[in-house]
């Protein structure tokens, strides 16, 4: 066995669900609901979904495992952790420097990801405050618009959702991200369930219905095919060591093959529902699909301004954003707060708080790129969002994938990994992480280019 780290090993989840609520958490974000539901309702329905589900059966899940299993092998931070499992196969100590390149790639996305999930925050206040009830649908976009010009704004939502980030990082993993998945998990699902019902008695549940699940090979075309593989990648949180890192507080007796099928199906639920609730209030007021913060912050207020108990039911979905980016902001800050903590022996509270203002600060970027910067173009052509966003999820995180699976696939000892995966599941596992998983990711990577 590798050299273990003390430190970490004294950190555990508590039970398999502390584990699986966790990881679903960090796989459940802002694109199950506002970005998922729009691909497959333009890009095929039911043939949309089917040809995701096989994407994340040959490509999501044994990259997930692959993480897991590095992460709980080695029980060390994403750097440690390669590091050790490279020279005990007897391979290049430089495998470390993937390790790096994931904890940088987090920080990355968190600065832009707590931008974007502040707005859901000041929209859930609105919302509390009936302030949309009546309001035209000129007037909603109106107010989306001025609340992007100011930087103020912005920044003061950046900056609580953050503070909300590290407050709990700071509490450690059964006190902090355990106790924080075990309430918020159950009750993004509930509100969810609510928001259906809600939707099937007052929006064109039909026609949504029809939009997201109706069959259309017609429309499956090989640009939809990598999207769906794309998503399948993305969307379980995968690329840059932050399955790792909670695979490094799994305990022995749990199967990592059986959690992460259940993560997976969780994940799947979050955005079919998401669909379900969102849709058929967009269908029964006339407006046009969309997605995104368009969809989020400009459409479906339009919708609650419209229907009975608007402000409730606008304030439960905002909630549920809510819940959905701060249980994947957690995953996201957790990576760099323990390299910090294993490798300049700093507390858990100096390094949560190192990387919250890291974070914070990168992210200014993000939140003046919509009006003080809103003229600044990289490239000729990229706002500094535009960077923050494109750079990671198209670039950083599939090659960060890929070298998990190179890694176990390939560089690991196959009787090591061997004593991570259960028996019935390995051999299916070891050649779709050795030859499928890489060869979808690089085509899904390729695509950005071509």
């Amino acid at each position: 066995m590798p050299k273990q780290n003390n430190q970490l090993l004294q950190d555990q989840w508590s039970s398999k669900w502390a584990f699986i609520l966790a990881a679903t958490g960090a796989a459940v974000g802002l694109g199950n609901v506002w970005r998922f539901p729009y691909m497959a309702g333009t890009n095929g329905g039911s043939a949309f979904v089917i040809m995701y589900l096989i994407f994340v059966a040959i490509i999501g899940l044994p990259i997930m495992i692959a993480e897991i299993l590095i992460g709980r092998r080695a029980r060390q931070n994403p750097v440690s952790a390669m590091q050790t499992l490279a020279e005990e196969s007897g391979h290049a100590k430089d495998w470390r420097l993937v390790g790096w390149w994931g904890a940088l790639a987090l920080l990355l996305v968190l600065s832009f990801y707590s931008v974007v999930s502040g707005w859901s925050i000041a929209y859930l206040v609105r919302c509390f405050g009936e302030a949309f009830t009546g309001m035209s649908p000129q007037e909603v976009s109106a107010h989306w618009s001025l609340f992007l010009a100011s930087p103020w704004r912005l920044i003061g939502w950046h900056t609580l959702f953050m503070c909300l980030t590290i407050g709990v990082i700071m509490r450690g993993v059964q006190q902090g991200l355990e106790q924080a998945t075990k309430y918020m998990m159950p009750g993004l699902y509930i509100i969810l369930i609510v928001l259906v019902i809600y939707a099937g008695m007052e929006g064109d549940f039909k026609q949504a219905f029809h939009f997201l699940f109706d069959v259309h090979w017609e429309k499956v075309t090989p640009s939809v095919v990598i999207s769906a593989m794309g998503h399948a990648f993305f969307t379980l949180a995968l690329g840059a060591g932050a399955m790792l890192t909670y695979g490094a507080y799994v305990p022995k007796r749990v199967s990592i093959a059986n959690a992460v099928w259940i993560v997976a199906v969780l994940d799947i639920l979050v955005a079919i529902l998401s669909g379900l609730a969102i849709f058929p209030l967009v269908f029964a007021h006339h407006l046009a699909p969309n997605s995104g913060p368009g969809l989020m912050f400009v459409t479906l207020p339009i919708a609650f301004s419209h229907i009975p108990a608007g402000a409730i039911i606008g304030g439960l979905f905002f909630v549920l954003l809510l819940f959905a980016a701060w249980t994947s902001s957690i995953n996201l800050a957790e990576p760099m707060v323990i390299i910090l903590m294993n490798h300049f022996k700093l507390s858990r509270n100096k390094a949560a708080l190192i990387v919250g203002a890291l974070a914070w600060f990168i992210g200014l970027g993000s939140a003046l790129s919509f009006n003080v910067w809103n003229k600044v173009k990289l490239f000729h052509h990229f706002t500094v969002f535009d960077i923050a966003t494109n750079v990671p999820t198209d670039i950083i995180l599939p090659i960060g994938g890929l070298c998990f699976a190179i890694f176990t696939g390939w560089i690991m000892k196959k009787k090591f990994t061997q004593q991570e995966v259960d028996k019935s599941v390995y051999p299916l596992w070891h050649f779709l992480v050795r030859y499928i998983a890489p060869a979808g990711i690089i085509i899904v990577f390729l695509s950005v280019f071509f």
